[in-house]
């Protein structure tokens, strides 16, 4: 499995990003204008911001897909295993996440595994929980005032791209890049904020940010926009160490961090299957809880963060701010993931059950054809009645096949797009019924069967293959065919069409043939089709000397239709061989029963 951010973010949120910049720095500067402001150079301000902005979140990828490509692969194998109770998956998720620097990338992980089957509701919420935790990694590594260091990794980084001698090399060398870029990205943005400090709009703009509802509408609005939480974060820490926003106003842009993170596990549910959704849905759930759960307690994690952090008492005013609230804000949000996974952890099975109820699963809607119509469980306490229902069934799918391949020789030979999607649309309803059918095989080789019966089921097992191949061959090959005939807007001659007609009838009288031995148990039957080799062969050898005839014949597109019709004659050979391998199946069974019924009468 291969990482790229690509995958994670969608090309319009970074326009929508960019977009919102804008805008709102150029109401700042017509702001500033508007008050006169004219210590402030706005030119100056938004360009360095906006510069300062798009290095920060262009570091976060950079980083996170040189951590990707060096540990991705090995992360996600251990998140497919080590998620066998909720506690080790919380476990697994923060490490996986603080790792590979981006929770994005483990939930959309976690959608998959869900989807696949190889991790449960439950498990997957675990993960999430511990997601959260690691996740606030990058929180805590802007927190520290590391940008005058910008410079050396990325100089080493570039070195290790530039001169480095193998893939890992230049992926390590991308990581530490990537986090140069991030810290030169916040430095820049610190500088140009510094003259805010004093501009009377902004000051009351962050004031107003303080009211919670706000902050955490704003927090999730931007990281959905972004789809990185980590820049949400990261950007309150910097306007933080520079005075210009408050704790309460930190934590609330950080809470709606954690809720604006959800888009990309949303993005990367749509149009999935119902565990895939309900994975999303309860990546949602969780983080909005978490959220109601300290919103009228905000003053209480804030009390809390500040115990945690370093004090600054010797400084006073913005000074202090600068200097105490971005390591506060960063454990702010260290706790509240924390506490959040430590409360919740212990009601995975409600939060799951919860999400079940909210997307119950809907029972799909088959074409008749698509549903199996003598397969049934009851059989089961009589396995040879099971049996020919199998049996039954696999004449049913056999006869719908064998109406596919009618359709399929007409629509190469003159039909259209239309004509070809019905093929298809019979092969998807076909394909549903196969794999009905081997899912009550499994099942009925589990129980106890005597020797015969054993020998029977393989007998089923393998006509059954052969069905769906032919079905297979059809909607693949020849339907591809038919495409190419469309494509090329090349047209056989009527003189090819019925030269092609003695070998067609043949290979479709072949196929209902074998189905009828099947149906009818007919060795004998079966034993014809078996002997239609020689037939078909001798076919296939007249019409390719008559195609190359014809190739010589001065026609538009001479060479592409010889093409095509060769094609078409050792596809027609394919179908053949398929149905005397189901032929081959039912003389063999046949053979096993009378051979048995002999052994009785002499016993």
């Amino acid at each position: 499995m291969s990482f790229t951010s690509a995958n994670f973010r969608a090309g319009f949120s970074v326009r929508g990003m960019f977009l919102l910049v804008l805008l709102s720095f150029a109401a700042l500067a017509l702001a500033a204008e508007t008050a006169g402001a004219g210590s402030i150079d706005t030119f100056q301000l938004i360009m360095r911001l906006f510069g300062g902005l798009a290095l920060f979140l262009f570091g976060i990828d950079q980083m996170s897909d040189g951590l990707k490509a060096v540990a991705g692969d090995r992360m996600a194998a251990l998140l497919g295993t080590m998620t066998r109770n909720r506690f080790i998956g919380a476990i697994t998720g923060a490490f996986v996440t603080a790792l590979l620097n981006s929770s994005s990338v483990t939930t959309v992980l976690v959608v998959g595994f869900t989807t696949a089957g190889i991790m449960t509701l439950q498990q997957s919420i675990g993960v999430i929980m511990g997601a959260n935790i690691g996740s606030t990694m990058t929180a805590q590594i802007v927190a520290f005032n590391v940008t005058q260091y910008a410079m050396l990794p990325i100089a080493i980084g570039f070195g290790m791209i530039f001169f480095g001698k193998n893939e890992g090399t230049k992926h390590s060398g991308a990581m530490l890049f990537g986090l140069g870029l991030l810290f030169g990205g916040m430095g820049i943005m610190s500088d140009a904020m510094y003259p805010l400090r004093s501009f009377e709009p902004f000051l009351n703009l962050m004031a107003r940010m303080e009211n919670p509802l706000l902050g955490i509408l704003i927090g999730a609005g931007f990281t959905a926009l972004v789809q990185s939480s980590a820049a949400t974060t990261g950007i309150a820490i910097v306007m933080a160490a520079e005075g210009l926003m408050s704790l309460p106003a930190g934590i609330a842009l950080a809470l709606g961090a954690n809720i604006g993170t959800c888009a990309t596990a949303l993005l990367a549910a749509l149009g999935k299957p119902v565990p895939a959704k309900r994975g999303a849905a309860a990546h949602v759930l969780f983080n909005i809880l978490g959220v109601i759960v300290w919103l009228p307690i905000i003053d209480v994690l804030a009390q809390l963060a500040t115990a945690a952090s370093p004090a600054h008492p010797e400084l006073a005013g913005a000074a202090r701010m600068a200097e105490e609230v971005p390591r506060q804000i960063a454990n702010a949000h260290t706790i509240f993931n924390v506490a959040n996974t430590v409360v919740f952890i212990f009601f995975t099975g409600t939060i799951a059950r919860i999400v079940e109820k909210l997307i119950p699963e809907r029972p799909e809607k088959l074409p008749e054809r698509a549903k199996p119509v003598y397969l049934d469980e009851v059989y089961f306490e009589a396995p040879a009645l099971a049996l020919d229902r199998v049996r039954l069934e696999l004449v049913r799918l056999g006869e719908g096949v064998s109406e596919m391949l009618d359709k399929a020789v007409t629509a190469v030979a003159k039909g259209g797009r239309e004509d070809f999607r019905e093929v298809v649309s019979m092969h998807n309803d076909f394909t549903r019924l196969y794999e009905s059918m081997i899912a009550y095989v499994a099942k009925l080789s589990q129980l106890e069967l005597s020797a015969l019966q054993t020998t029977q089921l393989t007998n089923l097992s393998a006509a059954t293959n052969t069905v769906d191949n032919i079905g297979d061959t059809i909607a693949t090959n020849l339907v591809a065919l038919g495409q190419r005939r469309l494509e090329s807007g090349a047209q056989p001659s009527e003189v090819t069409r019925q030269a092609f007609q003695p070998l067609r009838e043949v290979i479709q009288g072949s196929l209902r043939k074998a189905i009828e031995s099947v149906r009818d148990r007919d060795g004998q039957m079966a034993a014809e089709v078996i002997e239609m080799k020689d037939q078909v062969q001798e076919l296939a050898r007249g019409l390719e000397a008559h195609l190359a005839k014809r190739v010589a014949v001065d026609e538009p597109n001479r060479v592409l239709v010889y093409g095509l019709e060769t094609d078409a004659v050792e596809i027609l050979q394919r179908l053949y061989y398929f149905a005397k391998r189901l032929a081959e199946v039912v003389v063999a069974a046949t053979a096993a029963e009378e051979q048995k019924g002999d052994s009785s009468g002499a016993t």
